[in-house]
């Protein structure tokens, strides 16, 4: 299992229920969360064969972003 780890611009409950039947929807992601106290509102996802891009598109058709934490 992979686990990604993005910044994203989701910054409450209202926006996690716009974004969660993308990533539930996204094949290969098994869990995931945002640290909504965390500043960075830290997205992290847990998959198998899971893909960065894969993971960005799913966020930006919620109509949101995130960007890479290497």
């Amino acid at each position: 299992m992979e686990t990604l780890k993005f910044k994203s611009n989701i910054k409450c409950t209202g926006c996690l229920q716009k974004v969660t039947p993308h990533l539930d929807s996204t094949e290969g992601i098994e869990s995931w969360e945002v640290d909504l106290k965390n500043p960075e509102k830290v997205l992290t996802v847990q998959g198998s064969g899971i893909t960065e891009e894969q993971v960005r598109e799913a966020i930006q058709k919620a109509g949101y972003s995130v960007e890479t934490i290497n």
